[in-house]
């Protein structure tokens, strides 16, 4: 540790979204003092930290700015100006994840590259420089095209299915990658500090909203085969310590129906896939990321129970205000736990919160889930 906890410690978080509004939640336990920085005046975390600063992630004087008098910095979101963050670990300010690492991630093109040279299986794909390049693509359609920088939550993603499709195609720099046949969409969160101990949490398996492309429903821990869930964690630590991360590494993968495993995208912070260990596991996926990055042994991530997390979506043809329906209710529903995020205005498919549904039965758990997303509502 950088200094005794005692509130001496000063964090800064890059980022105020809801990600770091469960960060915070932890991080009380641990008696630091927390400093965060949102182009947002409204950001979820703003009353919960000790000191907030309205203002642009990627401008670089800000975030220098930001993060010079304090001990450690961390992110809740990968898009932020990595030159600062740089300068400020020259001057010797603790950044976890460190900025190399934020870099190669910020760049979809680059974190395919360090696949292929360090022997990760990844979908077949190709380099785009505008839409014009699309016309002499190797890969033949149908197949998905991504923004190299800036895509998250589904933003910056097209099927290209038909040749029609190319009229409507990103002009920017992007990559092409085959639609792969899966069965299911998995993840696995790593965590890393910096003696060099890595624990995996349990595989999850995952359900996407296929509008919003962003994940609706998440079951933890998975049924799958012992010997696929360990390939999966055994790949997501090998990506870890291959790019000596500190801190947390979500690791998106498809399983194929022929039981292979493909990596998809990496996200290096607490994620979406991880919110059910909050009470699904003993350690949550926050508190191991802070152990992490405070060089602390990190926690048990044994799964308590079976545990399902639904994504608490703004509703389609609402925006406005936010106002949520259904709550009493299924707070009435045995093992179900309600995390409202604090975003004051509500827009279709956005992210408005989350709940937890665990349950010593795991059908038991899946039903009362479906029982919640019928119920619970965000309208305006």
């Amino acid at each position: 540790m950088v200094k005794d906890f005692y509130g001496e410690l000063q964090l800064g978080i890059l980022g105020g979204g809801q990600l770091g509004r469960m960060l915070i939640q932890e991080a009380i336990n641990f008696n630091v003092n927390i400093h965060v920085l949102d182009p947002d005046k409204n950001a979820p975390c703003r009353k919960l930290c000790n000191h907030f600063e309205c203002g642009s992630l990627s401008d670089y004087d800000t975030v220098y700015n930001f993060g010079k008098e304090l001990d450690m910095i961390t992110i809740e979101i990968e898009k932020v100006n990595v030159d600062a963050l740089e300068a400020l670990e020259e001057e010797g300010v603790l950044v976890y994840p460190q900025s190399r690492v934020i870099r190669l991630i910020q760049d979809k093109g680059l974190q395919k590259q360090f696949f292929k040279q360090n022997g990760i299986p990844t979908p077949a794909f190709q380099f785009i420089s505008n839409k014009e390049s699309l016309k002499s693509a190797n890969l033949s359609i149908p197949y998905v095209q991504k923004l190299r920088r800036d895509g998250y939550d589904g933003k910056g993603v097209k099927m290209i299915r038909t040749e029609a499709d190319l009229d409507n195609a990103f002009n920017e720099p992007s990559i092409i990658e085959e639609i792969v046949d899966f069965e299911k969409e998995i993840a696995v969160i790593v965590a890393r500090n910096d003696r060099g101990e890595v624990k995996t949490f349990p595989m999850v398996e995952m359900e996407f909203n296929p509008e919003a492309n962003l994940v609706e429903f998440l079951i933890s821990p998975s049924t799958y085969s012992f010997e696929i869930q360990q390939k999966a964690e055994e790949l997501t630590k090998k990506i870890a310590n291959d790019l000596q991360i500190v801190g947390l590494l979500a690791v998106e993968m498809f399983l194929t129906k022929e039981g292979e495993i493909l990596v998809n995208e990496l996200a290096p912070r607490p994620h979406n896939s991880g919110h059910q260990t909050i009470e699904g596991n003993f350690t949550s996926q926050f508190g191991q990321h802070l152990r992490a990055i405070f060089n602390l042994p990190l926690g048990d991530t044994s799964a308590r129970t079976n545990a399902v997390m639904i994504n608490l979506l703004g509703e389609e043809g609402y925006e406005g205000l936010a106002k949520y329906e259904g709550v009493e209710e299924v707070l009435a529903i045995e093992g179900v736990y309600v995390h409202l995020y604090g975003k004051k205005y509500t827009k279709p498919f956005r992210k408005m919160g989350h709940v937890c549904i665990i349950h010593a039965d795991r059908e038991v758990a899946i039903s009362n889930a479906r029982k919640v997303q019928k119920i619970l509502k965000v309208i305006a």
